[in-house]
């Protein structure tokens, strides 16, 4: 297995930039992996959810992934993103994503339809037995309803050596996660979801990170930093000046594209923020207020740079 180091703090997810066209804008992309390594950060995860990736072709999704790897050379670690409520699919993306050069690669829970907690289970050991030399990270998305249990959490810990990282978006979860570290001895790095709304409750209990959108990494690693300090008094500072942001822009997660996007566009770092459609299309009053919000994310991160 990959000798990696320990991934900890802020790992955000890559967006997909699209040109007119709706095609990939690969150089785009560039200039986001680029922006992740001046933020600071130790890894970057695509294509997710946040990434569009249900949107992506096959071929899409590992094109995305040969571009950041090619981009980073080694300066930060690439998660791989490889869902699909298909087993047989998943493994053959995952694959593809090894061979391609990935350090890490991260499974999505198929949550599309119910299931019972043995055939995820099932699902999951495939999936960690297909690339038994390459670290894992497996998401547990389930908006509305519970993620999988710490029985089998650490049934493929002591399994399956190569599952490292579990990502979990769950409100309320500090009391699990505090049984999952302690179940699992800490052997599991256990990532914090949803943008990031929870952090500042979970890092005292000891997750080793979040995975946020890229527009607030920098930021975000900021604020992690603090908190794990024991500066939380300025963690709080800059933290609830983000909290807007994510929270409007997580009312609806093609809302989030948009947002992310535009925020992105204000930094500098994209050119437009156009998703592939279906798209959300946000009505006037949305779009002044996000201007509003991405402002005032701009004028945070130059003070962070003034007084941080």
């Amino acid at each position: 297995m990959k000798n990696l180091k320990e991934l900890t703090g802020v790992v955000p997810i890559i967006p997909t930039p699209f040109l007119e066209d709706e095609e990939i804008d690969e150089v785009a992309l560039r200039n986001l992996i680029e922006f992740a390594i001046n933020s600071g950060v130790q890894g970057v995860c695509l294509p997710a959810y946040a990434s569009e990736f249900y949107k992506l072709t096959d071929e899409e999704k590992l094109r995305v992934v040969e571009i950041a790897i090619d981009q980073a050379a080694g300066r930060i670690l690439i998660m791989a993103q490889s869902n699909s409520p298909s087993l047989k699919i998943a493994i053959n993306l995952a694959k593809a994503n090894v061979t391609a050069g990935t350090d890490i690669v991260s499974i999505t829970v198929p949550r599309i339809f119910s299931l019972p907690e043995a055939s995820i289970q099932s699902y999951l050991s495939g999936f960690l037995e297909s690339i038994p030399e390459t670290p894992v990270l497996i998401q547990d998305f389930n908006p509305g309803g519970a993620s999988i249990g710490v029985s089998l959490i650490n049934y493929l810990r002591t399994t399956y050596p190569n599952f490292k990282y579990l990502k979990l978006e769950e409100p309320l979860c500090a009391p699990k996660i505090e049984n999952i570290i302690r179940t699992t001895d800490g052997n599991v790095g256990v990532f914090e979801g949803w943008g990031g709304l929870y952090l500042m409750e979970l890092i005292p209990i000891g997750i080793s990170g979040v995975m946020p959108g890229l527009g607030v990494a920098d930021i975000l690693q900021k604020v992690f930093t603090l908190r794990k300090n024991g500066e939380s008094q300025k963690a709080f500072e800059l933290f609830e000046r983000v909290v807007p942001q994510i929270f409007f822009s997580l009312q609806n997660m093609e809302l989030f594209h948009y947002a992310e996007k535009e925020l992105l566009r204000a930094r500098g770092i994209l050119k437009n923020s156009i998703s592939r459609k279906a798209a959300y299309i946000p009505d006037d009053s949305s779009i002044k207020y996000i201007r509003e919000l991405n402002n005032r994310i701009l004028k945070l991160a130059d003070d962070i740079k003034t007084n941080y």
